[in-house]
């Protein structure tokens, strides 16, 4: 995965799994996450962390996976507090887990579509920082678009 230290300007490995019922309560007792994750226990939650280290939490992605129409929505994403505007230490962490959702739209043979339902005021950086195009309300991508992010941000690891 492509998370970056900002100070060294290294990449660090990272690691993205599944939310497990434990996780839950140190999300809620973590004052760098805003959202009530417990609410999206019903859908697949993944969390993405250091690779070897203590385990933290840098950040969450909430997906449904809609058969139906052949596509994988993000129903939430956060990135941990601190790893967020001119200060952050991290960078790449919002990246990595929009390129896990269009991995696995590939892998469940969706084409890599990937869909969301942005705040008003975000939808020009998901437009020009990961190429999602606007739907109606919502933002999309799909094949070519869905594979740069995936090239980008977690490479061959993924797919």
């Amino acid at each position: 995965m492509n998370i970056k230290n900002k100070r060294s300007g290294n990449n660090l490995e990272a690691s993205i799994e599944e939310v497990e019922f434990a996780d839950y309560k140190k999300i809620e007792e973590n004052e760098n996450f805003t959202f009530d994750w417990f609410l999206e226990e019903r859908n697949e939650v993944y969390k993405i962390f250091l690779s070897g280290e203590d385990n933290d939490i840098l950040g969450l992605i909430s997906l449904m996976d809609i058969p139906e129409e052949l596509r994988i929505h993000i129903n939430l994403i956060e990135v941990a507090k601190i790893h967020v505007g001119e200060q952050k230490r991290l960078d790449n962490i919002a990246g990595c887990l929009i390129a896990f959702a269009c991995s696995i739209a590939f892998k469940r043979g969706y084409g890599g579509f990937v869909s969301f339902l942005p705040k008003t005021k975000l939808i020009d950086l998901y437009q020009d920082k990961y190429g999602f195009r606007q739907f109606g309300r919502m933002l999309a991508m799909q094949f070519e678009r869905s594979k740069l992010l995936i090239d980008k941000y977690i490479g061959d690891e993924q797919r």
